[in-house]
C-alpha cells in the first residue's frame, strides 16, 4: 500500500508527504532523518491519512495536497477526524 500523510509540526506548520511504509517513514521523521523540513521542526505529529494502491496516485494526491492553502489543509485533517469525505 502507499500512503500520503500530513504531519503537524512542533512549531505548528505542516507537512505532506508520501511513502509505501508509513510505519518506517514515521519514525524517520521523529527520529530526525525524515524530510529536510521536518529536521528543523521537531517534533511531529501524524494528523492525516489517505491509502492508495499505487504510487503514482499517492504522489498525485500528495502534489494536490501540497498545493492547498494552510485553511485548506486545516479543513481536510478535520473532516477525516470527523469521519466525513475528506477529498479537496
Amino acid at each position: 500500500m502507499n500512503w500520503v500523510y500530513i504531519l503537524r509540526c512542533g512549531d505548528g506548520s505542516l507537512y505532506t508527504g508520501w511513502t509505501n511504509d508509513l510505519e518506517h517513514r514515521l519514525k524517520m521523521h521523529a527520529d530526525g532523518k525524515g524530510g529536510k523540513y521536518t529536521r528543523s521542526h521537531l517534533p511531529v505529529e501524524l494528523v492525516y491519512t489517505e491509502q492508495f494502491e499505487t504510487s503514482t496516485q499517492a504522489r498525485s494526491r500528495e502534489a494536490k495536497i501540497k498545493g492547498l492553502s494552510r485553511t485548506e489543509k486545516l479543513r481536510l485533517i478535520e473532516r477525516k477526524e470527523k469521519g466525513e469525505n475528506a477529498e479537496i
